[in-house]
């Protein structure tokens, strides 16, 4: 039995299945083929780093970290922390209705705040992990403020996009070979581009057979 993995690839235009053995970043750059994205968002996993000319880390993935401290830790610091990105999520929710002077003073303000959190000690194991993600991810996560509307906190869409394929594998166990695996992200890659265009997967099916 061999293990592959399932890549998800979104723009406002398209949909990208990829299966591969690797979960090296040669597999994102033989994709994406030289082309660097304006604004690159995706979770903290390090092969998914460095692909854009701007880099958005996904806050959803944060959040359940930060979720997780909070029940684990008796440190402060986690449910501070939550405060915080609580106020991060409703800024995102509204970017596009504020000035841009307002989106700059917000953005200080989130950055002073974090900064001040982070430098607190702690003697919590679980706290002090959640202090190196939030350190290590903190130049990525107010990218969205720079460019209001433009990009998501979120990197869901690829998850909801991955969600028919991870039932799939639970249903049936898996494929049985890789060009299986393979067929089955191309026609995931057409009907889900189809989708952002406004057709059904059915209509697609058709005009691909007709």
């Amino acid at each position: 039995m061999r293990t592959a993995h399932h890549w998800v690839f979104m723009s406002e235009h398209a949909v990208v299945h990829e299966v591969h053995l690797s979960r090296a970043a040669q597999v994102v750059r033989d994709v994406m083929g030289g082309h660097r994205p304006k604004i690159w968002l995706s979770d903290g996993y390090s092969a998914q780093q460095n692909h854009g000319q701007q880099h958005q880390t996904c806050l959803a993935h944060l959040a359940r970290d930060i979720a997780y401290g909070v029940d684990a830790s008796q440190d402060r610091l986690p449910f501070q922390l939550k405060l915080w990105m609580d106020r991060v999520f409703a800024l995102a929710h509204d970017v596009t209705s504020y000035a841009a002077s307002t989106i700059k003073r917000k953005k200080r303000e989130l950055e002073r705040n974090l900064a001040e959190l982070l430098s607190a000690p702690s003697n919590c194991l679980f706290a002090e992990d959640l202090r190196g993600k939030l350190a290590r991810a903190s130049p990525k996560m107010l990218t969205f403020l720079d460019f209001p509307g433009e990009v998501e906190v979120t990197n869901n869409g690829c998850e909801r996009a991955l969600r028919p394929s991870v039932t799939q594998r639970k249903v049936t166990n898996g494929f049985r070979s890789m060009w299986a695996a393979r067929g089955d992200c191309m026609v995931r890659t057409v009907a889900d581009t189809a989708k952002i265009r406004g057709q059904t997967p059915w209509e697609t099916i058709n005009l691909t057979l007709a």
